[in-house]
């Protein structure tokens, strides 16, 4: 662990990653350790916009999006690790693995986002990480995934 861990409000944020509404689901990451570890936060709000069809009477939030919410949090440590702000860093699924729901995420949680990096390093197109989310402790989500980390030519 590094001796300064840092953090991403939702403004640098949106320098790092090209995602906004509707499907910007990050809305901070703290405790980055370089590109090894951080923690992502969503604050689950019902205004969002699939919660009219997911369920109306019982809003759940996709299991899909929470997996995405893990992807944005690990691109955004990446991102802060590499100094990718202002910088175009575009970042694409390849793969998804051992991915396990446990618990539904509704309106009024806040689901924080454990990555670790598996696998990666500076200049390398290809990374694998895992990440577990977790709501007030419990774990709702878990799984790894390998992105390929498109990074603008110097």
């Amino acid at each position: 662990m590094s001796d300064t861990l840092l953090s991403a409000d939702i403004h640098l944020i949106q320098r790092i990653i090209p995602h906004r509404y509707p499907f910007l689901l990050v809305d901070k990451v703290v405790d980055i350790d370089g590109y090894a570890s951080a923690r992502g936060i969503k604050n689950v709000t019902m205004n969002e916009p699939h919660f009219q069809g997911h369920f109306p009477g019982k809003p759940i939030m996709p299991g899909v999006t929470i997996v995405e919410a893990m992807a944005q949090t690990a691109a955004v440590m990446v991102g802060t690790a590499l100094d990718m702000a202002d910088k175009n860093m575009l970042v694409y699924f390849m793969s998804i693995d051992k991915c396990k729901f446990r618990r539904m995420v509704v309106p009024g949680d806040a689901l924080e986002m454990n990555l670790t990096t598996v696998r990666g390093k500076p200049g390398g197109k290809v990374w694998k990480f895992s990440g577990v989310a977790t709501v007030e402790g419990e774990m709702a989500a878990e799984a790894e995934f390998t992105a390929m980390m498109d990074l603008p030519k110097e």
